[in-house]
């Protein structure tokens, strides 16, 4: 890049060309496609060029758009500006095509554009226009100089824009060999995909150097379908240059699958997301308490997870507004089920909170239903569970008329997603404020609140988050322990949360799925748990629309909703065979 006024001498150029098909060649006994920069003339015009080959010969050559000319540039003393550049160019004694609106395909989800350096560093990048053209990858060769935390802006610049784009990065620029007569290049390489950054080198390197990484275009082609942000954008001139067929087939992913998307996995990061979704909670909350007119707020307290979330909103959220935390009614309702631990840290919580603890008994009220019914309380079936969430909700509806109250929801966004409630049960409520928080993140909620918290509250909260998750609709064993466990029905909520988010986010197939959890969880869950889950999460995200369809108004707090007033609108009567029967081929392979 900085061989300066010999850029105008025919042997460079002629022997840049002359590199530029050795190039070829071996990207041809490697089946694969790459781009490299070299200047090439045209028409009498000398341009920048980034040049894209594969099978052994030039496909596309790309002209860098916009040319520097201030402090140490002077790229218009050489060369000529693309934009608006558009034809063919001779490379070793072929025409192929030649313009600044090219993109390079092969399937259906890879395609990728071409922008140099500064191009990236204009008010209107190429690579936006490459994307909206459907570009799922932009590659830069680049030739940027190192200067003091110009790497640091650099680095924004290109994972920004990849977000910006919702597609890949692929950034390298030029190494420690150019020319130092004035500036000193690192060599910086990076891969960003959609504003994460997924790889990148260590500059100043003295020896070749390598940076990869795997990115998920099918992904990239889905989160555009769903973010229709591309939709309104027009672009002409564009054409599409097919890639050869024969390129190496993928063997093998080196990409890592987290296995609790949810959740971040850096602490200060995970604490920082708890404390948003909470105040978003709260504030939700605040508002439809103001405006509803509401004195009181009532909160069924299981000695669950969920419902302590609720709880934890409901109180900070009157203080929020200037009220009195007593105007909280924490109602907990034992049941046929309900062990002694989670009745006494339902009943501690409350107390810890100082809020209004009121315990109201449901077995005689549900003996009573059964016999109205004809229900035979010793068949323990959904009617008899259901009976229950029932009768739990009646309560807290008909206390909310007697308190001038608002009953806060206490289920989360994975029982939505599984049906995991009882239908105008616990599936009610006049305001949800857990709709949008899943399983795996519940627990973190709520214990980034205890470590603010006293001694006393803090040593509740962590028993609770310990307790196995379980609705407690069944008899309690004879030492009055719970006798039921959600994840021992459903199985793991972090396998449905892992579905849950790549099957909403990504609009992920089985296959891919299961491709991924198996390397998410390798080591804790084998393929046969993993398709046996995934199954039960299948069936049940179909069979559950109905619920969803009608479920109370509750904050959205991340890129997932199920509300069907905000992202997830679905026939309730929609068919899971395509899935199921795809399950079934993966389960006999």
């Amino acid at each position: 890049y900085t061989c300066g006024d010999t850029f105008h001498q025919s042997s460079l150029l002629d022997h840049a060309e002359e590199g530029l098909l050795a190039i070829a060649d071996a990207a041809r006994e490697k089946r694969i496609v790459v781009v490299a920069g070299v200047p090439l003339r045209r028409e009498g015009r000398l341009y920048n060029c980034a040049v894209s080959m594969a099978s052994g010969k030039v496909v596309g050559v790309v002209p860098k758009s916009y040319l520097p000319n201030y402090r140490e540039y002077y790229e218009q003393r050489w060369f000529s500006g693309g934009a608006g550049e558009s034809g063919t160019i001779c490379v070793g004694g072929s025409d192929v095509p030649f313009g600044d609106r090219l993109v390079f395909a092969s399937g259906k989800f890879f395609r990728f554009g071409i922008e140099v350096c500064e191009d990236l560093w204009n008010l209107l990048p190429p690579s936006s226009l490459h994307a909206a053209a459907g570009a799922t990858v932009i590659v830069n060769p680049s030739a940027s100089n190192e200067l003091v935390t110009k790497s640091t802006y650099r680095k924004a610049l290109v994972t920004g824009q990849s977000a910006r784009c919702i597609a890949a990065y692929v950034y390298c620029s030029s190494g420690v060999n150019e020319s130092t007569t004035d500036t000193v290049f690192g060599g910086h390489q990076i891969i960003a995909e959609n504003g994460a950054m997924l790889s990148e080198n260590t500059r100043f390197q003295r020896g070749p150097c390598l940076t990869f990484a795997d990115v998920d275009c099918e992904r990239l082609f889905h989160t555009r379908l769903c973010e229709s942000v591309h939709n309104g954008t027009k672009v002409s001139r564009y054409r599409t240059v097919r890639l050869p067929k024969n390129l190496n087939e993928v063997t093998g992913v080196e990409r890592v699958f987290d296995p609790h998307p949810f959740v971040p996995a850096n602490f200060a990061d995970r604490n920082a997301n708890c404390e948003e979704i909470f105040n978003i909670q709260k504030n939700g909350l605040s508002t439809r308490l103001e405006r509803s007119g509401a004195a009181t707020a009532v909160v069924g307290v299981s000695g669950g997870i969920d419902s302590t979330l609720a709880l934890l909103v409901a109180v900070e959220a009157f203080r929020s507004i200037g009220r009195d935390v007593g105007a909280v009614i924490g109602v907990t309702m034992p049941g046929f089920g309900t062990s002694d631990r989670t009745k006494g840290n339902a009943e501690g919580l409350c107390r810890a909170l100082g809020i209004d603890f009121r315990q109201i008994p449901i077995a005689k009220a549900c003996e009573v239903h059964f016999s109205d019914i004809g229900q035979d309380p010793g068949v323990h079936d959904v009617t008899y569970e259901n009976v229950q969430a029932r009768e739990r909700t009646q309560i807290l509806m008909d206390m909310a008329n007697k308190e001038n109250g608002l009953v806060v929801g206490t289920g989360d966004l994975s029982e939505a997603a599984l049906g995991w409630c009882t239908y105008n049960g616990d599936h009610m409520s006049m305001y949800a404020v857990n709709c949008g928080v899943p399983k795996t993140l519940v627990r973190y909620v709520i214990q980034w609140f205890a470590e603010g918290s006293a001694a006393g509250l803090r040593g509740i909260i962590e028993d609770i988050i310990a307790t196995p998750v379980s609705p407690e609709l069944l008899p309690a064993s004879d030492d009055g322990d719970m006798s039921q466990q959600t994840e021992q029905i459903l199985g793991p909520y972090e396998l449905h949360d892992f579905f849950l988010y790549h099957t909403i986010k990504y609009g992920a197939s089985p296959e891919k799925i299961l491709y991924m959890a198996e390397k998410a969880f390798d080591g804790k869950y084998g393929k046969e748990k993993i398709l046996e889950t995934l199954t039960i999460f299948v069936k049940r995200f179909f069979a559950s629309q109905f619920k969803r369809s009608c479920v109370p108004d509750g904050p959205k707090v991340g890129t997932i909703a199920l509300s069907p007033r905000a992202d997830w609108r679905m026939p309730s009567d929609a068919s899971p065979d395509t899935w199921l029967k795809k399950l079934k081929t993966l389960n006999n392979r």
